[in-house]
């Protein structure tokens, strides 16, 4: 009789503990299941039917607009347009050889780039 006593003891007490930790670890339901982690609500959604681009060259300033240029000779590939960040962001690449991650759109003379991601390759170019 006290060892079947103990025996419910002893599960009783496990269960107790048990039901303690799932309560206190948010990331496990009483299903025994995980929960999807939370979303930051200030990030920026991944464009929908859109991948994220890539164009390599060096970041430039021409006429107020900040541009990408290739870096072999100075020739522009395509307008640069922040997303996410303040566009002075580019200030601190200029003349250094990058990779931009983002989307583009067609411009009327050439391409926009929407840059999400700076990557840098290298702090100079070598057409300068």
């Amino acid at each position: 009789m006290i060892r079947r006593a103990t025996s419910i003891a002893v599960l009783a007490l496990f269960s107790c503990w048990t039901l303690g930790y799932a309560q206190s670890n948010p990331a496990i339901n009483f299903a025994g299941s995980q929960e999807q982690p939370k979303t930051d609500p200030k990030a920026k959604p991944e464009p929908k039917g859109q991948p994220l681009a890539s164009l390599t060259g060096c970041i430039d300033e021409q006429e107020g607009q900040w541009v990408l240029v290739n870096d072999h000779d100075m020739a522009v590939i395509a307008n640069l347009a922040a997303d996410g960040f303040p566009p002075e962001g580019f200030a601190k690449h200029v003349g250094h050889k990058v990779t931009v991650r983002g989307t583009s759109s067609s411009g009327a003379s050439r391409p926009l780039f929407k840059v999400r991601v700076i990557e840098v390759i290298s702090e100079t170019c070598a057409a300068r």
